[in-house]
């Protein structure tokens, strides 16, 4: 094999390093995969066996891509490798041992829903009184105890840092928790964070099955390093613990380091060489998607950081246009300046499907997701449903819909199974009662709950108080505030915490909702709106040169790994973008410096950054916004500045010197309030 000939100098030296704990530090679009699938072959044509390999990586398809790419190279089978997640290597290595752990070697693998019954199943066991206080459903639970054991951290303090609404029902949660635990050992089940768990209790407690997977795996090589969790580190510790050398190599970027709400510890790699005395650490600066401009304004905002490796990204390419910081009056603006440059870009040459807008929240994509269907732009969402499909909008917007059609069945089953003790069949029965009425919500209103299922009467009296309350004109002709009615007064934010791992995500969506609805003077023509906004009877949808060629919406956290041709980055604004919960501390503000660096990372020959000038807060009143940090810190020759023109047609791009983003004197600042804005 050539070596020179397929490697440059930096992914040569990877691939010839001799035996040792070995760290890459792997720069964004350097060629990190091909150093590795290099570096396996290299192993192999250098005398190691195949079944010396331990290959863990983030997905079964990167480990199957990784081993087709080495047998493609060295033409031999390579299907003795141990390679795989790490949840799938655990289960493999825990089998021939589940008897010393007080399993059976068939043991069950709990998926996500298996997981979330037994939970709720347990809940039910110790009979917690669900119906006097809201209890964490079983996926909220889930969440809770996985964050536990990957992290490392005890059940109070998640509860107490994360959850400090359920910190009055801790001792429940502790018994649930508990008993879970029998119920897994019982039904000879493992659930995913148990396969990690139990690899790790397995090679502490015996010492000889320890030394017996040191002894087998000669080469440890892990991928995407920078996401490992606690636990994760751990087991690729304790695999080569009692090996005099140990050849583990670690490929990672600091800088990509993102994924800590999903309990990824961003110590393990900056640790690493303290962990592995005599760890020698590679750099891999050479990047191969972007243009000098985009590196250049990537690396400068990196460099803020304080705790980092240090390295700097040097293209191939040559170069290309400036990166573009584009002030927009407000969201509205943002969407259709969006809209409009995609189109103009598509024009150039370049398919919607290598475009795409990233944002930090997925709520910062709700008016570009109906200015696109407007302008018949077809896209596709990375980072979940549609804005207005996703479960807790629906479930707001129920209340909403009741209220216009008193009618709709399907809104008052919905709301009802919102609350504790009530079912598919008590809401049936419910109906049943009420529906053949001509105002089923004025019946209900007048029904004698104390027919209700004793748990559910309490719960059913409030929400009859709360549907009651929304049938004021005041809120018939106030959207807005009816949406922050049924959040705040009618308990659906209780529901969201008892519900969502993600809560305050959940709730940021639904103010979000509320901003959106400010200029409509009703709930019906609201309704109306965003319920046709997704048939748009009657417009052209543009001709795409694919039937699936469609412009790609993503949170920046779906986005890491991939690539485009341009990136928009939109809704960058001071204590949104970075999130203002995150900068609280040192090293959440660094974390969101690494989420704008992904970002901007992304593009490969246009990078716009777009924030909007102006808001409306939840009173309907123009706030100016600062211009998030992230863009103030930039050096000025690092980028371009564009001002949009106010004002019919649709906006034009004017270069010019822009006055300081986010001054109050600032001409484009002005608002239109006649527009829906976030």
């Amino acid at each position: 094999m050539d070596y020179a000939r397929e490697l440059n100098e930096e992914q040569k030296a990877v691939v010839f390093a001799s035996d040792g704990p070995t760290l890459v530090v792997a720069g964004a679009g350097s060629g990190k995969t091909r150093t590795l699938v290099y570096r396996v072959s290299r192993l192999i044509e250098d005398g190691a066996d195949p079944a010396s390999l331990l290959l863990l990586t983030f997905t079964n398809r990167a480990a199957r891509e990784m081993k087709r790419r080495v047998e493609a190279l060295i033409g031999a089978d390579l299907n003795r490798a141990t390679a795989g997640t790490f949840h799938s290597v655990a289960s493999r290595l825990l089998r021939p041992h589940a008897d010393l752990l007080g399993y059976k070697a068939n043991f069950t693998i709990l998926d996500s829903e298996d997981t979330k019954d037994l939970l709720e199943s347990a809940t039910s066991d110790i009979g917690v009184p669900v119906t006097e206080q809201r209890f964490p459903k079983g996926d909220l639970l889930r969440a809770i105890v996985s964050l536990c054991v990957n992290t490392g951290r005890p059940l109070d303090d998640v509860i107490t840092a994360e959850h400090p609404h359920f910190l009055a029902q801790l001792d429940a949660i502790r018994t649930v928790v508990h008993r879970y635990l029998e119920r897994k050992v019982a039904a000879n089940g493992m659930d995913y964070d148990d396969l990690l768990l139990n690899w790790k209790r397995l090679m502490l407690e015996r010492t000889e099955i320890r030394r017996s997977f040191g002894a087998r795996f000669r080469h440890v090589l892990v991928d995407e390093y920078q996401d490992v969790n606690r636990l994760q580190a751990d087991l690729v510790d304790l695999v080569v613990k009692d090996v005099g050398t140990p050849n583990v190599m670690v490929v990672g970027d600091d800088a990509q380091s993102i994924y800590s709400f999903r309990g990824a510890d961003f110590e393990a790699l900056l640790g690493f060489p303290g962990r592995h005395p005599g760890t020698r650490v590679f750099s891999l600066e050479t990047n191969y998607r972007s243009t000098p401009e985009i590196l250049g304004l990537a690396d400068a905002s990196i460099a803020r950081n304080t705790r980092r490796f240090e390295k700097s990204l040097r293209a191939t390419r040559p170069s290309g246009v400036p990166v573009v910081v584009v002030g927009t009056a407000d969201v509205s603006q943002q969407a259709e300046f969006v809209a409009q440059r995609v189109l103009e870009l598509r024009d150039e040459g370049i398919p919607l499907s290598e475009i795409a807008v990233l944002y930090r929240a997925h709520h910062q994509a709700l008016e570009l997701q109906i200015e696109l269907t407007r302008r018949g732009i077809p896209y596709e969402i990375r980072s979940g449903m549609r804005f207005f499909e996703q479960q807790h909008v629906k479930d707001v917007l129920a209340y909403l819909r009741l209220l216009v059609n008193p009618r709709e069945e399907t809104a008052f089953k919905r709301i009802l199974k919102l609350l504790p003790k009530v079912g598919e069949r008590t809401a049936a029965t419910l109906w049943a009662a009420v529906g053949g009425n001509p105002d089923p919500v004025g019946s209900f209103l007048r029904l004698d709950m104390r027919k209700a299922p004793a748990g559910a009467q309490g719960p059913l009296k409030k929400l009859a108080a709360t549907l009651e309350s929304l049938r004021r004109p005041s809120l018939q002709a106030a959207p807005a505030e009816a949406i922050r009615f049924v959040v705040d007064e009618g308990g659906y934010a209780d529901v969201a915490k008892s519900k969502f791992a993600n809560h305050r995500a959940r709730l940021d969506d639904l103010e979000a909702l509320a901003q959106f609805a400010l200029p409509y003077d009703g709930v019906e023509s609201f309704l109306e709106e965003i319920t046709l906004f997704g048939e748009p009877s009657g417009e052209t949808v543009i001709a795409a040169e694919k039937d699936d060629e469609r412009l790609v919406l993503s949170s920046i956290h779906q986005a890491k790994g991939l690539e485009w041709r341009a990136v928009f980055v939109i809704g960058l604004v001071e204590d949104r973008f970075p999130n203002v919960r995150a900068a609280k501390t040192a090293e959440g503000l660094e974390e969101e410096r690494r989420l704008f660096y992904v970002a901007a990372t992304r593009a490969k020959d246009e990078l716009v950054l777009v924030h909007p000038l102006a808001v409306f807060d939840r009173y309907g009143i123009v706030v100016v916004t600062e211009s998030s940090r992230f863009l103030r810190e930039l050096p000025e020759n690092l980028f371009e500045r564009w001002v949009l023109e106010a004002g019919p047609p649709l906006p034009a791009v004017a270069r010019a010197n822009a006055p300081r983003l986010g001054d109050a004197d600032d001409p484009t600042v002005e608002a239109d309030e006649d527009e829906p804005v976030n």
